[in-house]
């Protein structure tokens, strides 16, 4: 029997505008008097390897038909994704932003990286939660059809988002 994935609907457009301004405005806003949270950064880019590794174990157990196993990896890999964003909010809550001190054409790459990885970001959202929906509603064509686009952008924030911290980490 297929659920009604219609009844998600708000919920996903709700979350797709609320956790990019949440973010956005505690981004900006730093805790008065806290102690800098500087050990963060290596732990939340670790996270962020993590959630690409298990996307890619995921994608590897639902080709080999284990449906449970990929059901299992794909909820991970969102814990772990709202665990990046927990810790990654509150270091920036306590500590101030890190410049890149990289030049010439480095800095390009690395502002290249960290440009569509913030976009691409808040736009993986909704196609994560749409994806997951389909999947849990048993809407199973469709599920496969987004996954094509929601997986690669997913695993690019991942991954991108190690680079950033990659390159970014001799500057802290």
């Amino acid at each position: 029997m297929q659920e009604n994935p219609k009844k998600y609907n708000k919920l996903i457009i709700v979350l797709s505008i609320v956790i990019p301004t949440v973010v956005a405005v505690l981004f900006s806003y730093k805790i008065p008097n806290a102690k800098p949270l500087t050990f963060l950064p290596p732990i939340y880019a670790s996270v962020n390897a993590m959630t690409a590794i298990i996307l890619v174990l995921a994608i590897k157990a639902i080709k080999s038909g284990n449906r449970i196993r990929h059901e299992t990896l794909i909820k991970i890999a969102m814990l772990c994704s709202a665990l990046f964003l927990t810790l990654y909010v509150a270091y920036h809550m306590t500590s101030d932003s890190t410049k890149f001190g990289g030049e010439g054409f480095l800095k390009y790459v690395y502002y290249f990286i960290l440009i569509t990885h913030i976009i691409l970001s808040i736009v993986v959202i909704p196609f994560v939660l749409i994806t997951f929906v389909r999947g849990i509603t048993n809407q199973l064509t469709l599920h496969k059809k987004i996954a094509k686009i929601t997986f690669p952008l997913w695993l690019y924030v991942a991954v991108s988002g190690v680079l950033v911290y990659l390159m970014i980490s001799p500057y802290y």
